[in-house]
């Protein structure tokens, strides 16, 4: 079968599936305090139901997967679904998004189901404000589960910092401590799906990056992966640091991404309406023609851009239900 190929010429081959909407934290930029609008579990797509799908996307294209959530860890027996969508034929890269709060309990056994990469949220490594931003005093409990990633032979490791108002006097902090550790570190501009990620304080990333080329001698480098960071290394390749700026500088002509919420919904873009429902056709009696075509007409729907900058208000969102 031909490739998946939008009306802009972008072949999409990677798809970022929420696993659960549940998560141990309430990072602001997320999950507003007070939220209580948890899907049930009846609603969301067994296992089956997302080996039968993510494989025919597979005979389509797709390359890469991506869990997340919500916390990814929180699902039962994710391992197990692990080991089922590693195994697809087409897919050639299962990574995974977390907190890390459960690392520790899982890493191993990630690794083993076929779990090829690790993005692990960091966005402080001051106890009280990781308490302030992440809702929870949980710093220790991500720097255990960073350790058990490494000792389970992820590597590298990429940290995720939110850049925000809260957390910019840290940026230099956490780009020692990337060194330090050897960890990748990508910054990220906070996307305005909400009032509440509005209220975050959005920081311009494009002054850090130079600031942060000067400062180090960074080069213009590539990193493999699929995402739409944009990277700078040290010549020697040490440190490396990527940038996500939705914001200051989109990446809309390069996507190659869409995103499966934990219910079956097939979101084409972050700041976007279009969406396309599946499970009605997983639990329906679909055959797989019918899915098949229902995915290329999806794709169909993809459109050109969003429009952050333009709208900020035009969407409101919360991450943990559509998929980081």
């Amino acid at each position: 079968m031909t490739a998946l190929i939008d009306r802009f010429g972008r072949r999409i081959e990677y798809l970022r599936l929420s696993v659960t909407d549940r998560c141990d934290l309430r990072c602001a930029y997320c999950i507003p305090e007070g939220f209580n609008g948890f899907e049930e579990p009846d609603d969301w797509l067994n296992f089956d139901e997302v080996e039968r799908l993510l494989g025919l996307f597979a005979q389509l294209g797709l390359k890469r997967v991506r869990f997340t959530g919500g916390e990814p860890l929180l699902r039962r027996n994710v391992t197990e679904l692990a080991r089922r969508v590693a195994a697809l034929p087409g897919v050639e890269d299962l990574s995974l998004s977390t907190n890390a709060t459960q690392l520790d309990k899982h890493a191993l056994a990630l690794k083993a189901a076929g779990v090829t990469r690790l993005n692990v949220s960091l966005d402080s490594l001051r106890p009280e404000r990781v308490e302030r931003i992440n809702g929870r005093p949980v710093l220790d409990k991500i720097l255990t589960g960073l350790e058990a990633g490494r000792a389970a032979g992820f590597a590298p490791i990429k940290i995720n910092m939110v850049a925000m108002q809260e957390n910019a006097d840290e940026i230099d902090s956490i780009v020692a401590y990337c060194i330090e550790q050897g960890f990748i570190l990508r910054l990220i501009e906070v996307m305005p799906m909400g009032d509440t990620a509005r209220k975050m304080g959005y920081i311009n990333l494009q002054p850090v990056k130079e600031r942060l080329r000067q400062r180090f001698g960074l080069i213009d480098t590539v990193f493999p992966g699929g995402g739409p960071a944009r990277y700078l290394a040290t010549p020697d390749r040490n440190f490396t640091v990527g940038f996500i700026t939705p914001i200051s500088q989109h990446f809309c002509e390069t996507c190659n991404r869409v995103r499966l919420t934990v219910d079956g919904v097939l979101h084409l873009c972050l700041g976007q309406e279009e969406r396309v429902e599946f499970r009605p056709l997983l639990r329906g009696g679909a055959d797989d023609a019918e899915i098949l075509a229902t995915i290329r007409r999806a794709i169909d729907l993809k459109p050109e851009r969003h429009e952050f900058r333009e709208q900020p208000e035009k969407l409101i969102r919360f991450m943990n239900m559509t998929g980081g």
